[in-house]
């Protein structure tokens, strides 16, 4: 299973957009947090999530894609196939 970073932009949106964007997001399988090497939680940054899927990196932005037409008509979708991760980010 591939593990993915994925980042959403939309455009000229207000915190109620975003707010639909995580819930449908979260429902379909994209998390706002990530478990680090310690086994605690990290927060993503705004508008970013994380899966593991058997799909490869343009089936994910499709589906995001699909997600994010939902909720606005201008946005930016970037995905990120990641073999491992480094950061700083605050814990939940």
């Amino acid at each position: 299973m591939a593990k993915f970073t994925v980042r959403v932009e939309l455009h000229d949106a207000d915190s109620a957009d975003y707010d639909l964007l995580h819930e449908k997001m979260e429902k379909s399988g994209y998390n706002r947090d990530i478990y680090g090497s310690n086994n605690k939680l990290y927060r993503l940054p705004t508008a970013e999530y994380s899966c593991s899927k058997i799909k490869s990196a343009s089936e994910i932005r499709d589906e995001v894609i699909d997600i994010a037409d939902l909720i606005k008509d201008d946005f930016d979708v970037l995905v990120t196939e990641s073999a491992s991760r480094a950061w700083r980010l605050s814990k939940v």
